[in-house]
């Protein structure tokens, strides 16, 4: 039997290249996370329940890259999630809150404390514009006997936009009325829109942000392969999402290949990716599938020990040459999910062929990922569980989300403390400032260049001690 030498990123440097670039400010991290889809930033945050929720999501595309929301709720509250991060940012609100004018004040205290928002449009039946109800008119508004039409500032007071308003336009608006809400109607009065003023600082803010053709941030969900996935996928993609993750360990399944064969009946416009798969036969079956995008790694996450208890899986850096010699000639984009621990590991994941790069336990410790700050003597930390520990199959049973009996179960995954590490958006600038000086190392101003450009070197473990510092006392 021949056993074939297989590598990971630790195994491997990168030559470095006489280089062009005067700054790694010159290098453009402009990918593709599936056919349709691009990334400013070639980052992606996992579905697991303890890294991305809406907050992770918003964040995540505001910084150029895109959050993968997990699965392990139920389906409104799923598509309520995507819901949130469409509605987070773009420059103009579709369909706005709104609420009429003869609720009582409880009414709409409940309301924009249940949808997350500080104010709401108030209209009538015919959906004509009366007025507006701000966090201000919430402060002074006494009496339990009230209602919305008695504290809400009228439609005479109002300064409206209309279809026609453009971004220039309304951040004048803004700055010389000072206000914070600038509806939209049309001829007749209807409501037909609104721009916020966050909004507008949010897009002179985050200028790498991904958004949608509405100018909505982009978003994923992951879905399973059994029990209610096809309502589900219909119910994510009603609510807006963008792409759906077919949430599978095994990936070269026959599972995976009936549930992408039913999603592209009842959803088939929206972006499909699929994976975990490690190898080059099962990424041209699911290229051939009709797949939009193949995420690549079984077994290489941090809190993952899928080959320790199956003895299968494939070293990273192999795995994912192998997937993108094949993904390439399909036109099919490769995500390297797991197995990253810096940004090194990043440019090498790209240089081998992928993308971009699929990351969990790195955000676990965030600000936006789920989960409370657990303190533990003097210092901080939160939950980061893998997808198939033995405490999300007991979390998936509790909720009816998995029928499988518990003494079935045989973890794949472990749960652990990782240190809190505040907002994410630290952890990405560091990410991508790595990668840029990656790619100016290898003279590449594009991640096609990076692709064209990268020669790799084996090192020993010797040369790997090398590579980090060494012989000192580090202070931090």
């Amino acid at each position: 039997m021949h056993i074939p030498l297989a590598l990971t990123y630790d195994d491997v440097l990168i030559v470095p290249r006489r280089s062009t670039l005067s700054s790694r400010s010159e290098a453009n991290t402009k990918t593709r996370l599936s056919r349709k889809i691009n990334l400013n930033i070639p980052i992606v945050t996992a579905n697991m329940d303890t890294v991305t929720g809406s907050d992770m999501a918003i964040a995540m595309a505001r910084l150029g890259g895109i959050g993968i929301l997990h699965r392990f709720m139920s389906i409104e509250e799923n598509a309520e999630e995507v819901r949130r991060v469409k509605r987070a940012q773009s420059m103009i609100v579709q369909d706005p809150y709104k609420i009429a004018p003869d609720k009582t004040v409880d009414e709409a205290r409940d309301y924009v404390a249940s949808v997350g928002i500080t104010g709401l449009l108030v209209s009538n039946d015919d959906n004509k514009l009366q007025g507006i109800l701000s966090r201000r008119d919430f402060i002074f508004a006494n009496g339990e006997d009230k209602i919305v039409a008695d504290i809400m500032t009228p439609r005479e007071k109002l300064i409206t936009g209309n279809a026609h308003t453009t971004f220039d336009e309304a951040k004048k608006i803004f700055a010389e009325h000072k206000i914070e809400k600038l509806p939209l109607v049309d001829v007749e009065d209807r409501i037909i829109g609104l721009i916020t003023s966050d909004d507008i600082k949010n897009i002179i803010e985050y200028p790498l942000a991904n958004r949608d053709e509405n100018g909505q941030l982009i978003v994923g969900a992951a879905v399973g392969v059994h029990g209610d996935y096809i309502e589900r996928a219909q119910e994510l993609v009603k609510a807006g999402v963008d792409v759906l993750v077919i949430d599978i360990a095994h990936g070269h399944s026959d599972l995976m290949f009936n549930a992408v064969e039913k999603l592209r009946e009842v959803v088939p416009d929206v972006q499909l990716i699929a994976g975990n798969v490690a190898t080059a036969t099962a990424t041209k079956e699911l290229c051939e599938a009709g797949v939009d995008a193949i995420k690549v790694g079984v077994g290489p996450g941090t809190i993952c020990i899928t080959r320790l208890v199956t003895g299968c899986g494939m070293p990273q850096l192999t795995a994912v040459m192998e997937a993108a010699k094949v993904a390439k000639r399909y036109g099919v984009p490769v995500i390297a999910d797991g197995g990253i621990g810096k940004s090194g590991d990043i440019i090498k994941a790209i240089g081998a062929g992928a993308d971009c790069v699929m990351m969990g336990g790195m955000f676990a410790g965030t600000d936006e990922s789920p989960g409370i700050v657990m303190t533990k003597g003097d210092k901080k930390f939160k939950v980061c569980r893998g997808s198939a520990s033995f405490t999300q199959s007991h979390t998936r049973k509790r909720h009816g989300l998995e029928k499988k009996n518990l003494k079935e179960v045989v973890p794949e995954g472990v749960e652990s403390l990782v240190p809190y590490k505040g907002p994410v958006e630290d952890i990405i600038g560091q990410m991508v400032g790595g990668v840029k000086s990656g790619m100016s190392y290898t003279n590449s101003h594009t991640i096609a260049e990076l692709q064209n450009n990268v020669e790799f070197v084996r090192m020993t473990s010797s040369g790997s001690r090398e590579s980090g510092s060494h012989d000192v006392q580090a202070i931090t």
